[in-house]
């Protein structure tokens, strides 16, 4: 599977709050980092994961665009949760079995 197609079925995943999906793609060491936390650690992230579902009492999830080099993947992402409009920027690393080393995510503006 492609960086690109990981990336996308990690946001599928995401948003059908499969969170044993998700944690089967995240490698030990990953970094989760949005502009509220930084994580380090797969239990960690996995933590942080659960939490945002919890939280999510609807969640829609829409890629609009997608930027891949040799390991890593960015994405403009629509995100409507509860009812509210996110813009986000996610880039994902990937190691070299096809895991996820990192999550960075930076909120954006839709205009």
């Amino acid at each position: 599977m492609s960086n690109k197609e990981l990336f996308l079925t990690n946001l599928r995943h995401y948003a059908e709050k499969n969170l044993e999906a998700i944690s089967d793609m995240f490698a030990d060491d990953i970094h989760l980092r949005d502009w509220n936390i930084s994580v380090h650690g797969k239990a960690a992230a996995i933590r942080e994961t659960a939490k945002n579902f919890t939280e999510a009492e609807s969640l829609e999830i829409h890629v609009l665009a997608t930027y891949e080099n040799a390991d890593a993947v960015a994405g403009e992402v629509y995100i409507l949760v509860n009812g509210i409009d996110l813009h986000v920027v996610d880039i994902m690393t990937f190691n070299s079995k096809g895991k996820i080393t990192s999550i960075r995510s930076y909120k954006g503006r839709g205009d």
